[in-house]
């Protein structure tokens, strides 16, 4: 037991130390090939241990960005994740908005010159205790839509905006396949929790989805957060906060990613603070990692604050306040 512990400190000690120890500023990060085994990503040739954060660019001012990605970088991520929101970018049918704000381009470009690389997670669903799950309400008055599964209507417009992003990044070279920071690409999100409800129109739509990233050909892997049974060449991924316990393996031939290791849990009203100490972060990581996990993301590193209406129901305008670094983009302090 006493072993145990010592293992564990010493985990939280190296965490802390991560979190919050400067580091030497890297080069602008270019990329090129990007692959994976059944082990780990192989970027340039090279097999690469991630650790990213979740920092989400509308959550934060624009003046904000430089320094909440330098804070990540000193400590110690060489990766940060972000979901596309839909609602957002397209507040009604066909009228694009990447500025500001939303300059999901600027987000991505600060990245890479940090040194950093990126991971999209398009979705377009992407939760993430946003208004409508990211979908713009004028999605809802489209005649004869059902939201994920194998309806037309619905696959017409997620694949307009999926290819409209994509277009976005592909113009500043921001795949790694062009030199640019982003090394894996999401579509769709925790689909495993529904599938069910839509039965063999479920499977269909998954599949649908799959296929459609592919045939994008942006030339880096594709992932599906939460989905066990992800079709092809998609890499499934586990959400929550003990993943080397919890995942289960079963395509022998993809590596295993956690995309939301949870640093805390987000606020909703009445509830008291969550707080997740570092200990056990650390000791949930380096267990993932000793089950051949190569690549860990907090969720949130940042969360950031929920503007004007954005945030879901019950939801709080501040945003995984107890993360590594606070609304306002300060350290966490409590985490020592």
């Amino acid at each position: 037991m006493k072993a145990a512990l010592q293992v564990v400190r010493l985990a939280a000690v190296l965490f802390v130390i991560g979190c919050f120890v400067s580091i030497a500023a890297a080069t602008v990060v270019r990329v090129g090939n990007v692959t994976y085994d059944d082990r780990s990503l192989i970027v340039n040739g090279k097999r690469e241990l991630i650790f990213s954060g979740s920092i989400h660019y509308p959550r934060s001012p624009p003046a904000l960005w430089p320094d909440l990605l330098e804070k990540a970088k000193q400590g110690g991520l060489n990766a940060i994740s972000t979901y596309v929101f839909w609602n957002a970018h397209e507040p009604a049918p066909g009228e694009f908005n990447f500025e500001g704000q939303y300059d999901l381009v600027k987000f991505i470009k600060l990245v890479q010159q940090n040194g950093m690389y990126a991971i999209l997670r398009i979705g377009p669903f992407i939760q993430a205790e946003w208004n409508h799950g990211g979908f713009p309400y004028w999605l809802r008055e489209i005649e004869g839509i059902t939201f994920r599964t194998n309806n037309d209507p619905f696959k017409f417009y997620m694949e307009r905006f999926v290819r409209k992003v994509i277009e976005v990044m592909k113009k500043e070279n921001l795949f790694a396949s062009q030199g640019g920071p982003i090394i894996l690409a999401q579509v769709e999100n925790e689909y495993s929790n529904i599938a069910a409800a839509f039965e063999g129109n479920g499977t269909e739509y998954v599949q649908w989805a799959a296929n459609m990233a592919h045939s994008t050909n942006i030339g880096v892997p594709w992932i599906m957060c939460k989905q066990k049974d992800a079709p092809g060449t998609v890499i499934p991924t586990c959400n929550g906060r003990n993943c080397g316990d919890t995942f289960v393996r079963k395509d022998q031939t993809k590596p295993i990613f956690w995309t939301e290791n949870w640093t805390a849990q987000y606020r909703v009203f009445g509830d008291p603070p969550s707080q997740r100490s570092a200990e056990d972060i650390a000791f949930a990581v380096v267990r993932f990692f000793s089950k051949m996990g190569t690549l860990t993301n907090y969720y949130m590193y940042h969360g950031g604050t929920n503007f004007d209406r954005n945030g879901a129901a019950f939801v709080m305008t501040r945003y995984y306040d107890e993360a590594p670094l606070d609304e306002y983009g300060n350290k966490n302090l409590w985490l020592l």
